[in-house]
């Protein structure tokens, strides 16, 4: 049963001096068969925050539903958008309190609210961690980390992040057979948040020269 679950992916955050780089490829996997070559990986929750998906894709899809909807209400409530840290800790919740019935997902949100630039890192029983750098999840991540702790650096700004998460991605793509089929990647800034283009991120490849 579980071989037919869609999963198999690599995602990557970057946190930059002027704001946050969600990025992600766009294969989903079913077992050894490519299920899909054009899955969405990285949501769009409030006007600046995102959040990318790997692991089960119903499992993720429905937790992007609860908290886009949690995030629109406390919006209408109070007038003003939830924090990415209070959006975590509502997934944390969320996700702890199914730990018998786990969701198989792991999920990293972020973007930029009044505090500044911020990712977390989420895990299937509710494990919450700030991410001050760089990170990735999925079955590419070993791959991508390699690149990402290699070229990170403090101070980055969100278009040399955009650059960098695509060299990773690029690389993880030619060895990770669960990663591949284009990539996706947003920034956010303060009061932006911008899907790049698919020639925007084809310039980026060519500029690899590999």
């Amino acid at each position: 049963m579980e071989d037919n679950i869609l999963k198999g992916t690599t995602t990557i955050g970057l946190v930059c001096n002027d704001g946050v780089v969600l990025a992600s490829e766009r294969r989903a996997t079913m077992g050894y068969l490519i299920a899909n070559k054009d899955a969405q990986k990285i949501y769009q929750i409030d006007d600046t925050v995102g959040m990318t998906t790997a692991g089960a894709v119903g499992d993720a899809q429905r937790l992007v539903r609860i908290i886009s909807v949690e995030s629109s209400l406390y919006r209408m409530r109070t007038k003003e958008p939830m924090t990415v840290r209070a959006m975590a800790n509502l997934l944390s919740s969320v996700l702890g309190s199914s730990r018998m019935f786990p969701f198989y997902v792991q999920l990293l949100l972020g973007g930029v609210d009044k505090t500044g630039p911020c990712i977390y890192s989420l895990d299937a029983l509710g494990g919450r961690l700030e991410e001050r750098k760089a990170v990735s999840t999925g079955s590419g991540s070993p791959i991508a980390y390699g690149i990402l702790e290699d070229r990170y650096r403090e101070g980055i700004s969100t278009d040399e992040g955009a650059d960098l998460a695509v060299r990773a991605l690029h690389n993880v793509m030619k060895r990770d057979v669960a990663s591949g089929d284009g990539i996706d990647v947003v920034i956010s800034r303060k009061g932006e948040y911008i899907r790049l283009g698919a020639d925007d991120i084809k310039k980026k490849i060519e500029k690899l020269g590999n």
